[in-house]
């Protein structure tokens, strides 16, 4: 069914949340980074992590409740391995730390054919898939994952969450073959908790076997949701332990304290983030059939995938090809009117007017196009 969206300038978008950064007592180049990734996350079509979630969770967890630390630098930590970097971020704004990260990862990776950073004391860098699309469209297989800013998954078999929604994100550079990067990208919880706050602001109900209830019990109204379930049963419980297991290793805290006051002072609260590049020639074989090049081959590996009888199928990634794609066309970011509205506190903590749906152009489109 279409649905009505709204075109906001990218400058009128980004300059407002620059700003609010920038109000938070974030510095120059933080509140850059952060007004980057919503724009990029808005041009993606990624409404889960758009500005209004990245300034809801600097509030809940960051700059409003001295959790955060607006100007912090990071430190690099020394290392015997030179392909391999470990970062201590002193809770540093999420956004800033992740793409210099990938940065650094591209770096090593051209220099050793793969390139590592993992980050301890981070904070939250929202949507990975951001970074490895970036690292993609550069020509580099980019992966990452992080833990949450407070837990909120139930383990598979259990009640109560002790967990993160965990994503893990995966990035190819698969331009040539298909037109855009492949990119894998999803939290380990059934669904984001973003998308929860999302249907709450719309009215809708969640969908069965998403959340539970303050008691455990399984709920679809997001207005009572306190709780995530994993996807898949055991299979995405397995795939959220892995981040918690990445921590762990990196110096990660418990989970089941992570962003709250419980717990023995001396535990820590933050979250990891963890990086890493492959240069595609790192990978590169000698024995392609029929002659083809490793191009030619990820492309014919992909067309026999696509094959007769499954020519509709979607790769991972398209959605949020085609969504920029129409973001371009439309010269502007497309937000629903609940969205458009809900850029009213964030122009109020400005002391400027509030955005109306009736101030920007509209247009109609279908969720797929989107």
């Amino acid at each position: 069914m279409a649905e009505t969206w709204f075109i906001v300038p990218a400058d009128k978008h980004d300059s407002l949340v620059e700003r609010v950064y920038r109000a938070r007592g974030y510095n120059e180049d933080e509140a850059r980074a952060g007004a980057r990734f919503c724009h990029s996350a808005a041009r993606h079509g990624v409404r889960t992590h758009n500005a209004l979630k990245a300034l809801h969770l600097d509030d809940l967890f960051g700059s409003k409740v001295g959790r955060w630390t607006p100007g912090a630098r990071i430190e690099r930590l020394p290392s015997r391995f030179a392909a391999s970097e470990s970062w201590d971020g002193h809770h540093k704004l999420g956004q800033a730390v992740a793409y210099e990260a990938m940065d650094r990862c591209m770096q090593l990776a051209d220099r050793y054919g793969v390139g590592m950073v993992s980050v301890d004391n981070a904070t939250h860098y929202l949507w990975g898939g951001g970074y490895v699309i970036d690292a993609a469209l550069k020509g580099y297989i980019a992966y990452t994952n992080c833990t949450s800013a407070t837990s909120e998954v139930v383990p598979f078999g259990g009640r109560t969450p002790t967990m993160g929604t965990n994503p893990h994100s995966w990035g190819f550079p698969t331009q040539d073959a298909v037109g855009f990067p492949i990119v894998i990208d999803w939290a380990t919880s059934t669904v984001a908790m973003g998308r929860v706050q999302q249907f709450a602001r719309e009215g809708r109900s969640l969908a069965a076997g998403w959340a539970v209830d303050v008691d455990g019990q399984p709920t679809t109204d997001p207005n009572r949701a306190v709780a995530l379930l994993p996807f898949g049963a055991h299979k995405g419980y397995g795939l959220g332990l892995v981040d918690e297991l990445y921590a762990a290793f990196i110096g990660g805290g418990l989970p089941s304290i992570r962003g709250t006051a419980k717990g023995d002072a001396r535990e820590k609260r933050g979250t990891t983030f963890h990086f890493q590049c492959i240069h595609p020639e790192a990978l590169q074989g000698h024995d392609y059939a029929l002659g083809r090049t490793q191009q030619e081959n990820v492309k014919a590996c992909l067309e026999d995938i696509l094959g007769p009888g499954n020519e509709r199928c979607l790769l991972p990634g398209e959605p949020e090809a085609r969504a920029a794609e129409l973001s371009d066309a439309h010269g502007g970011l497309l937000f629903s009117k609940a969205e458009v509205e809900g850029f009213a506190h964030l122009a109020d903590e400005l002391g400027e007017p509030a955005w109306k749906p009736e101030d920007f152009k509209a247009i109609t489109a279908s969720p797929e196009q989107r």
